[in-house]
């Protein structure tokens, strides 16, 4: 551990960012600058031609961002690619076309003056935003705007990367990221942007490395430096010594080993060495991850995310359009069961109504605004009830913190039941209805609330950070966010519990599961059911397959004994020892 910690964690020469997308990197940096553009506020004499040179501009931007979605449908699955298609319809936004001609016309200012202005408008809007995720879309309408002008000046966008290199860059837009991906970029590190940047997620879909959010990476590393981008735990490591780069060569040699044996387990239980089987279940953003939930032979869907359609779509759903969403998904995983989770919306999430609150974390998020807002929530339970006709989706209510609103919950999913019913509509008249237990209110609360539903999924990104107060969100105090702090550990035997003397089925979908150096202990504690992202699942069925049941046990009673963070990691390291278990966690 202290070689570890010399070499790695407490390394002069490491940045610290956002582990945006997973993977270890060891290559040379291109530090990624764009032509800064000069913006012409001059008169213009003849508006007739000012507003040609601008459909022109438009129609070349177009056709440029038309190239570019078709370069993305081809790497990426179809669904995140649609990025590309929703900023051409920015292009045809007929408000902004008007503003733009009007403006154009009453002030005769040069066209790449006023689109600038009016475009930023709707950028400062967005940055002013409570919202990540708003003032994340900001970048992409930076693209847009920036695109638009260098066709005015008739200028254009060059990339002179080389191949097989890191990109370095204080930004990067979705069209900046696909474009860099043609000349095999290796990685990427940005100044800014968070973990549901479009370029974050590209990332992800590329399997590309990337640190995000790092602040200053751009002025401590220049053009050709060695550096090792580590997408698992958010570092970069700049011209690193030999001792750093033979360290990190046999981290990446063992994770492709570890890659191939994993194969072998496919057809496997996940079941501990004394017959303890656990169900291993995937947390799924979008529809095109299916087909690793299925490869990697996952017990079903623990967690569907229904607020990532709003985000892919750039608009809410309509009944008919989220029920051939939710039967296609139920009809692929058959017989499995396939949980949907009610639009998470708010906090750090995306939200899409137009209003602001001081303090969104604890605002109208969750349970609270669907409630607030009926007739979306209506929406979603019809679509739900009607594409449960396979029997096997289980609908389930995030940020609950009262029986109150469970009860109203019940009651207006009685409402759309009685609904369909007079309309003939059939539905699953057995729809199991679960709730996340994700604020502290709702884990002391866990006996009652489950004589309300059918089962309870602990949701372990919220709760860490409403129990620590900590924004997880916030690169400021990230260090903060600690899931093994012990209060964290001891909350959560106490929701399993609380459950199991309620007789209801409990499960865990947060980050947590697919924290493989978590796995002993969340089987100590007596979780018998994991929901993760579907690239962990083959990872966390070698480890359940490797321990004891009855010694996880042990080592849980250990931990929740503890006082700090770093008895409990000693104790999970030592048992990995111990027990002559593959160390996953340090080998990614």
């Amino acid at each position: 551990m202290k070689k570890f910690n010399q070499i790695f964690k407490d390394a002069e020469n490491k940045i610290t960012g956002i582990a945006a997308a997973p993977g270890i990197v060891i290559a040379h940096a291109y530090l990624f600058t764009k032509e800064k553009l000069v913006i012409n506020e001059g008169e213009i004499t003849n508006v007739d031609e000012a507003k040609q040179n601008l459909v022109d501009a438009l129609a070349k931007s177009k056709k440029e961002l038309n190239k570019i979605f078709a370069i993305a449908k081809e790497k990426m699955e179809e669904k995140r690619a649609a990025i590309f298609e929703a900023q051409v319809m920015i292009l045809d936004d007929p408000v902004l076309l008007k503003n733009i001609n009007d403006r154009i016309e009453s002030e005769k200012k040069q066209p790449e003056f006023i689109v600038n202005d009016e475009i930023s408008k709707y950028q400062s809007l967005m940055m002013h935003s409570y919202e990540t995720y708003m003032m994340e879309r900001a970048g992409d309408i930076e693209d847009i705007k920036n695109r638009i002008v260098r066709n005015l000046q008739k200028k254009r966008w060059e990339s002179k990367i080389k191949n097989d290199m890191i990109v370095v860059s204080d930004s990067l837009t979705p069209a900046d990221t696909i474009l860099l991906s043609r000349s095999n970029a290796k990685g990427f590190v940005t100044d800014h942007g968070g973990l549901t940047s479009h370029a974050a997620i590209i990332s992800r879909s590329l399997n590309i490395p990337a640190v995000v959010g790092t602040h200053n990476a751009t002025k401590h590393i220049t053009d050709g430096d060695m550096i090792i981008v580590d997408g698992f735990h958010g570092y970069v490591l700049v011209n690193p010594t030999t001792e750093q780069i033979d360290f990190f060569k046999e981290k990446i040699g063992k994770l492709v080993e570890l890659q191939k044996s994993l194969a072998e387990l496919k057809d496997q239980p996940a079941k501990t060495t004394d017959g303890k089987e656990i169900n291993l279940l995937a947390n799924v953003d979008v529809t095109g991850e299916i087909d690793l939930v299925i490869t990697n032979d996952s017990k079903g869907i623990g967690l569907y995310r229904t607020e990532q359609i709003i985000e892919e779509l750039g608009e809410l759903p309509g009944e008919d359009e989220q029920m051939n969403i939710y039967l296609n998904l139920s009809t692929r995983i058959y017989p499995k069961p396939l949980v949907i989770r009610a639009f998470d919306i708010g906090g750090d999430k995306f939200k899409f109504l137009d209003f602001d609150e001081p303090n969104p974390f604890l605002g109208l998020r969750g349970i609270r605004l669907l409630l607030e807002n009926q007739k979306m929530f209506k929406t979603q339970i019809r679509a739900v009830l009607k594409a449960s006709k396979n029997n096997n989706i289980l609908f389930m209510l995030p940020m609950i913190s009262t029986v109150r609103e469970i009860k109203r919950s019940l009651e207006i999913i009685h409402e759309c039941k009685i609904e369909l019913k007079e309309e003939k509509i059939n539905f699953d008249k057995n729809l199991k209805i679960g709730i996340m237990i994700e604020v502290p209110s709702a884990a002391l609360l866990t006996f009652e609330l489950a004589g309300f539903v059918d089962f309870l999924s602990i949701g372990t990104n919220d709760l860490i950070q409403y129990l620590i107060a900590v924004d997880r969100g916030n690169d400021l105090v990230s260090d903060l966010y600690q899931e093994f702090h012990p209060a964290v550990i001891r909350t959560l035997s106490h929701i399993v519990k609380e459950a199991k003397k309620a007789k209801k089925p409990i499960s865990i979908c947060g980050e947590m599961a697919a924290d493989t150096l978590a796995i002993p202990l969340l089987v100590g504690i007596g979780l018998t059911s994991l929901s993760l992202a579907p690239a962990t699942i083959p990872y966390a069925k070698r480890i359940i397959r490797s321990i004891s049941f009855e010694k996880s046990k042990l080592l849980a009673e250990e931990c929740i004994a503890s006082a700090t963070v770093e008895e409990v990691t000693e104790k999970l390291e030592k048992f990995f020892k111990d027990n002559s278990i593959k160390r996953t966690r340090n080998i990614i």
